[in-house]
C-alpha cells in the first residue's frame, strides 16, 4: 500500500472536499499545484463528481485575494476574461 503524505495535492482535495470553488489559478497560487488537471482527474478517479462553469476572472481574483494579494496589470480587462472553476458536486 502507498503511503499517503499529506501535500498541496491533499490541501487542495480537502478544499474542495469542503464545498469550495477552484481554478486553475488559484491552484497554482494559493496550493502550488501546477498539474491542476491531473488533480481534477484523481479525483474524478476517487468517485466524485466534478461540476465546472465559466466564470470572469473578476470573480476568481477577488475570490483569491481573501487569502493572499493578487493584482493584475491594470490594463489586463479581468471583466471580459473567462476562465473556469471547478467544485466537487454534492
Amino acid at each position: 500500500m502507498k503511503n499517503k503524505k499529506y501535500g498541496n495535492t491533499m490541501a487542495l482535495k480537502e478544499h474542495m472536499l469542503q464545498g469550495n470553488k477552484l481554478s486553475r489559478l488559484e491552484s497554482l497560487l494559493l496550493f502550488g499545484v501546477q498539474n491542476y488537471t491531473a488533480v481534477l482527474s484523481t479525483i474524478k478517479k476517487d468517485g466524485y463528481i466534478l461540476k465546472s462553469q465559466k466564470v470572469p476572472m473578476a470573480k476568481i481574483l477577488k475570490r483569491i485575494n481573501k487569502y493572499t494579494k493578487c493584482q493584475p496589470p491594470k490594463n489586463l480587462p479581468v471583466i471580459e476574461i473567462i476562465m473556469t472553476e471547478w467544485w466537487i458536486s454534492r
